[in-house]
């Protein structure tokens, strides 16, 4: 059989998921990955509380998104507000530095931070001799940059 909880009018209604803590549905929230998180927010009103929680946000991000942060373009003004919901956010987009030539990002499902690399930011010894090698944009090559994928894992 279920269980009942007393309402404030008196009368005795079924206990739901919106009857649990919201630290307890924090904690378990922390264990899943963002999307799901996301998920699981649009349940009940404590979970979309639970979800909001700084620390759950938190566990997500990598040991070095402060140095990320500043490697990301925007205002920076605007970058000191941000709580760790929205860093979060703002490290799983693009974000292009050094002229860009570099591009970083963090894959939302697995924590890995990701990136890209033209071949115009690397150091390649006779770059100038062309017996050796020639640089030849094509439509095949991602933004026509020749952007390089790098992807690690970040944390346990």
């Amino acid at each position: 059989m279920g269980a009942w909880v007393s309402s404030m009018d008196g009368r005795e209604r079924p206990t739901g998921l919106g009857d649990l803590p919201e630290s307890c549905v924090a904690e378990v929230l922390v264990r899943l990955d963002p999307p799901e998180i996301g998920r699981f927010a649009r349940l009940s009103r404590t979970f979309r509380a639970a979800a909001s929680a700084d620390f759950v946000w938190e566990a997500k991000l990598p040991a070095n998104y402060r140095y990320l942060m500043e490697k990301a373009p925007g205002e920076e003004s605007s970058k000191h507000g941000f709580g760790p919901r929205e860093i979060f956010a703002k490290l799983c987009r693009p974000n292009r530095f050094d002229a860009d030539t570099k591009e970083f990002w963090l894959e939302k499902y697995t924590g890995g931070f990701c990136m890209l690399i033209s071949s115009k930011a690397l150091t390649i010894t006779g770059i100038n001799d062309q017996r050796y090698w020639n640089y030849i944009p094509t439509n095949e090559s991602r933004a026509a940059n020749g952007l390089v994928g790098l992807f690690y894992k970040t944390g346990a």
